[in-house]
């Protein structure tokens, strides 16, 4: 049985703004790197062998932390990569409901039907995370692995991991700095812990709702 812990990366310098960032590559707030040690501290307890991380900034520096603070090895991971917005990379939250409404829409109501224009779709993302999943659930048998992520493929690898539909990608909290435990055993995986953040205190920020 494989235990994956898998990490949203700390408060990067446009979460606070609610600006899309897709594979744009703002780095860690003060704030960001702060919550970065708080989480470091709350995985000492595991017994880490390895961290994946996404090659983008906020990614690699929240990882950065981890793999400092526990002394294990950090290997970049395309696969686990944001979503590419596209058009909308950039942009504020406000700024997207105002110019594509409808786009804006059904990205809320029926997130597995929008495909942005110039980047991504849920299903590519999707695919490219069952992809990873299956990798380290091969390579790491009974052992503690720690993957850093963004909010989409995170969110798509829950539906990957429970084996339900993309219609369901808001059903999961996934705040910065966050951490989620699941036990991946031969035949079904196992959500243990979902989303938290008890470790953050003062510094925990709730993460925006169409992010």
């Amino acid at each position: 049985m494989l235990k994956l812990i898998i990490v949203r990366h700390a408060e990067s310098q446009w979460n606070p703004l609610g600006r899309y960032q897709g594979h744009l590559d703002p780095e860690l707030t003060d704030r960001g790197r702060r919550q970065a040690e708080a989480l470091a501290y709350e995985l000492k307890k595991e017994n880490v062998v390895r961290i994946y991380t996404s090659p983008l900034k906020r990614t690699y520096q929240t990882a950065k932390v981890l793999s400092d603070k526990l002394g294990v090895p950090l290997y970049r991971e395309d696969r686990v990569i944001e979503i590419d917005h596209g058009k909308w990379s950039g942009m504020l939250v406000d700024e997207v409901r105002e110019k594509y409404p409808e786009e804006f829409e059904t990205w809320i109501k029926e997130p597995q039907n929008i495909r942005f224009e110039n980047g991504e779709s849920l299903e590519e993302v999707l695919s490219r995370v069952r992809d990873f999943l299956q990798f380290v659930k091969e390579k790491h048998q009974d052992e503690t692995v720690v993957v850093v992520s963004h909010t989409v493929p995170i969110r798509c690898m829950y539906c990957a991991l429970l084996d339900i539909d993309l219609s369901k990608f808001w059903s999961f909290g996934c705040d910065n700095a966050s951490y989620s435990v699941v036990l991946m055993e031969e035949e079904r995986s196992v959500i243990q812990k979902l989303n938290i953040t008890c470790h953050l205190g003062d510094l925990y920020v709730e993460a925006h709702q169409a992010l």
